[in-house]
């Protein structure tokens, strides 16, 4: 049983220069938390990377393989993420920008091409720009399905040309060589475990799903519930559908709940995007009702500094496609990298919404040499 006690509103379950110490949670490391297990897991996927045992953190991959990463000039990276008109893959494509210039700063040649998509679901669109990096010979890919299955194809495809591909986040690709991102089911914990300390522990509660098709909505969903049972929390889930990442849908939603529920007391959104609709819905019918959401973008600090949005766990995109970056390049340099690499997240509310993200995960950037 994967059970959480977290000492504090906030938790970082990576802790960058505090690896041994884990998560806020009491869990001894995110490398050896990660093969625990629950019952509440979900146990459809043939890979979980959130379950495998062949895990660390960045910083644990630091303290094993050294610091320095030293790189092959004339490299090029592609990367695929999924709409930029979420802020959280701006975030993301950001993150990308700044580790091309890390490394031209350290005097190594390496060229990252970032690519996303028209919308949340274009699925058949991402595929086709993942097909084009790999029929252009790049040197390795980070990818950011949509979906579980809809870059399958782009990946076989990579394996026949010895192209390594690294998942980053979100959709899950079984047959990626590696993973990069946070532990989704986690993300659910957290915004279950705060939740329940606002409302003492008791009282009807909803979930927003993103894309039913999308491994981190599982998850993250996933999470919530199990924490509630886990738990034996007196939290009660009356309603949960997807509005598959769409801020309108999930407005709609919750304004449906809000009439169907009168007794309804928070809202977990899957990502912020749909929180900040629920927020609009929660306003317009004056209604008492927490929201939590996922990501930590621009606009949902905003909202919760106004007083609207409640918490978000922040997954730290503009760090985590970094992290990618870093893993990426240890693995085209031949180090032994483990399946999966967990970065940061935290829940954000009030009392640190002010906080530096890069104190409150340790953050530390990558060392880049030339080979």
């Amino acid at each position: 049983m994967r059970k959480k006690i977290l000492a504090t509103a906030l938790v970082a379950t990576m802790v960058f220069g505090l690896v041994g110490c884990g998560s806020g949670s009491g869990d001894s490391s995110q490398a050896s938390n990660s093969g625990s297990g629950s019952s509440a897991k979900t146990q459809t996927e043939e890979f979980n990377p959130d379950t495998v045992e062949d895990s660390m953190t960045i910083e644990e991959i630091r303290q094993n393989l050294g610091d320095e990463v030293k790189v092959k000039g004339g490299l090029q990276l592609g990367a695929i993420a999924k709409s930029f008109s979420n802020e959280f893959w701006r975030n993301f494509k950001n993150g990308y920008e700044a580790a091309e210039k890390s490394l031209k700063d350290a005097g190594v040649d390496v060229k990252i091409k970032v690519d996303g998509t028209t919308d949340e679901s274009d699925e058949i669109g991402q595929q086709t720009m993942t097909d084009n990096l790999v029929n252009q010979g790049y040197n390795a890919l980070m990818l950011s399905p949509i979906s579980d299955s809809n870059l399958t194809s782009s990946v076989d495809n990579a394996k026949t040309k010895k192209i390594p591909t690294i998942n980053v986040n979100d959709g899950l690709i079984s047959a990626a060589d590696y993973f990069v991102g946070p532990d989704a089911y986690q993300n659910g914990e957290l915004a279950a475990e705060w939740v329940s300390k606002q409302l003492g522990d008791k009282g009807e509660v909803a979930i927003v799903v993103g894309m039913a098709k999308a491994f981190a909505a599982r998850e993250r969903t996933a999470g919530f519930k199990g924490w509630i049972k886990d738990n034996n929390s007196g939290l009660k889930v009356v309603a949960e559908q997807n509005a598959d990442w769409d801020r309108q849908k999930a407005k709609e939603l919750a304004s449906t709940w809000i009439q169907q529920n009168p007794d309804l007391k928070a809202i977990f959104c899957n990502n912020d995007d749909m929180a900040l609709g629920v927020v609009e819905a929660v306003e317009e019918a004056k209604a008492d009702i927490l929201v939590v959401g996922v990501d930590g973008i621009g606009e949902a600090y905003d909202s919760i500094r106004e007083g609207k949005l409640d918490a978000t766990v922040d997954s730290f995109g503009y760090y985590m496609s970094q992290v990618a970056t870093e893993v990426t390049l240890r693995v085209l340099a031949g180090q032994d990298i483990p399946r999966v690499t967990h970065t940061p997240q935290a829940l954000i509310d009030s009392t640190n919404v002010d906080k530096d993200a890069a104190e409150i995960i340790g953050w530390t950037d990558a060392k880049y040499v030339t080979e």
